[in-house]
Formats: C-alpha cells, structure tokens, sequence
C-alpha cells in the first residue's frame, strides 16, 4: 500500500512508545496465555472479509470510545493488529495514552498472519 509521508512519520513517532511483537512472539504468547486479547482494529468491511480465528474486533474508528467498556482492566493484555502494522501502532500509542498497560502492536498484521499460515475465519 502506498502511505503519504505525513501519515507514516504519526506512525514512526508512535512507534517510538510503543511495543511491537512478531508473529511468532504472538503465537507462543497465546499458546501460554489463551487470555490474551488479540484486538483486530481494522474497518468492519475488512473484518468481514476475513480476520484471525481467535481475534475479537474493534475497528480504529471506534477504538477509543469503545475500549473501556470492552475492557475495563487497563492490566488486560492486548495485542493488536491492523492490516500492516501501522493502524495497529496508532491505536497501540492510543491505548497506552488511556492507560493501558499491556498492549502490542503486531509487526506485519494481517497481512503478516495470512502469510504465515495463521488460522483465518469470516
């Protein structure tokens, strides 16, 4: 996808307080822990079309409104996701500004999890 500068510098800088975790870091984590939260914040059209089997959705948009009543422990650990990585590190940065602790932002996103065999629903 071809990004604009000024869209990819909000990411770079949100990238610098933030945590990002790889796929594989991603697929040993939920294998330990079936509680952590894998939050796909892509648009309702992209979710439709398919999405992670174990995600749950709550599309960028709607992210801060929504997720304190979804998730009201600011210790829940999230990792999210987007298409590519970089919608995912915007709301990861927004996350932490809200007071979430424990949140990721999935390098590769769905793009990444497709391409890596993870199991895919709609």
């Amino acid at each position: 996808m071809d990004h604009s500068p000024g869209f990819l510098k909000v990411v770079a800088d949100a990238q610098t307080r933030i945590r990002e975790i790889s796929i594989d870091q991603t697929r040993a984590w939920l294998s330990q822990n079936p509680k952590i939260v894998l939050l796909d914040v892509r648009e309702d059209s992209e979710w439709s079309a398919g999405h992670a089997a174990q995600a749950v959705h709550l599309g960028r948009g709607v992210l801060e409104r929504d997720l304190e009543k979804r998730f009201p422990d600011m210790n829940t650990e999230i990792i999210l996701y987007c298409g590519g990585g970089f919608r995912s590190a915007l709301a990861c940065d927004a996350a932490q500004k809200m007071g979430y602790r424990n949140v990721h932002s999935l390098i590769g996103g769905y793009k990444g999890l497709v391409a890596a065999g993870w199991p895919i629903t709609t």
